[in-house]
């Protein structure tokens, strides 16, 4: 191979590497993210109202017994903020009207949300494997029943971005619901306040019912979960126990049960939940698609060399 094949050919490579580099390390890049991320936001921003219009209604009820302990609706709005649990806050409240100490406050609060460790459990497998680390503390710092259904119902890796923007809405709801309770007081009656809440369960319903509708063995365990826990309310020992004791119990025997029985191959899980188009792509994969687009015949680089050159001298 002469010098100036050898020079054009060079010439052909850096031409078809430096776009890529452009759009890698140049505005577009960081524009097409930025797209991304606020995409996600929304998503989850949108997904995210119907449950805060949930929780206002539901934490109402919390508001009236924050009352009931004394707390100010500040001292409320913080304890649904940090809080956002509704069986750990009437755990909390109830245990605050009745004077007890810190240490009785501290575990009856993580019995009743001790669920939310088995929740953490299955949304840490949906992370990407690089996903930082301060991104798994922020999602997992409201995870609630209703956000960890949406998180699951959503195929492929999870988005931080997707959570925060159900957060961004569904928290607030929860705690500025509180704080009113507590302004309201008395003055609604706990009557109304139950027959507004079952706004919650329709909600729940919206969440299972998709995930229901698409596989016959999500359904028949929907099916299972609902006797069994109306069952378990009704057994001598089992009904001893807390309601979230009985979930955790529950949760862990359904899903074991239907983990051996059912397995799903993750393979084709994969498969199926992986995008189309990747989002970014490691330098090193790009340069060697373009190394690999070059011809690599001998002969070609020939072929192509002269037409160049004699481009070049016009």
């Amino acid at each position: 191979m002469t010098e100036e094949t050898m020079l054009a050919a060079r010439e052909n490579e850096e031409e078809a590497a430096a776009p890529d580099c452009r759009e890698m390390h140049g505005v577009a890049r960081v524009d097409k993210d930025a797209d991304s991320r606020r995409t996600l936001f929304l998503e989850g921003f949108h997904d995210g109202i119907p449950i805060a219009l949930g929780y206002f209604v539901v934490s109402f009820t919390l508001g009236i017994a924050a009352k009931a302990a004394g707390l100010s609706p500040f001292q409320g709005f913080l304890a649904s903020f940090f809080n956002n649990a509704s069986a750990g806050e009437y755990a909390a409240f109830t245990l605050i009207a009745a004077k007890a100490s810190y240490l009785e406050l501290a575990v009856m609060t993580l019995v009743a949300n001790a669920r939310y460790m088995l929740m953490s459990c299955v949304v840490s497998q949906k992370f990407a494997p690089g996903t930082p680390l301060y991104h798994r503390l922020l999602v997992g710092f409201d995870i609630t029943d209703e956000i960890f259904g949406i998180t699951i119902a959503r195929p492929g890796r999870l988005a931080p971005f997707y959570n925060y923007g159900a957060m961004s809405v569904a928290l607030p709801g929860w705690a500025v619901g509180t704080a009113l309770g507590v302004i309201a007081g008395n003055l609604l009656s706990l009557r109304l306040v139950s027959a507004l809440s079952v706004a919650l369960f329709g909600m729940f319903l919206w969440v299972i019912i998709p995930a229901a509708r698409a596989s016959r063995v999500v359904c028949g365990l929907v099916a299972a979960s609902f006797l069994l826990s109306f069952a378990a309310g009704s057994l001598p020992l089992l009904s001893g126990l807390s309601s979230g004791t009985r979930t955790i119990l529950l949760t862990v025997a359904i899903a074991a049960c239907g983990a051996y029985f059912f397995p799903v191959r993750e393979t084709a899980e994969t498969a199926a939940s992986e995008p189309s188009a990747p989002v970014s792509q490691p330098p090193e994969a790009e340069y060697t698609d373009t190394a690999d687009s070059l011809p690599t015949d001998a002969s070609s680089i020939a072929a192509q060399a002269p037409t160049k050159h004699e481009e070049a001298n016009d």
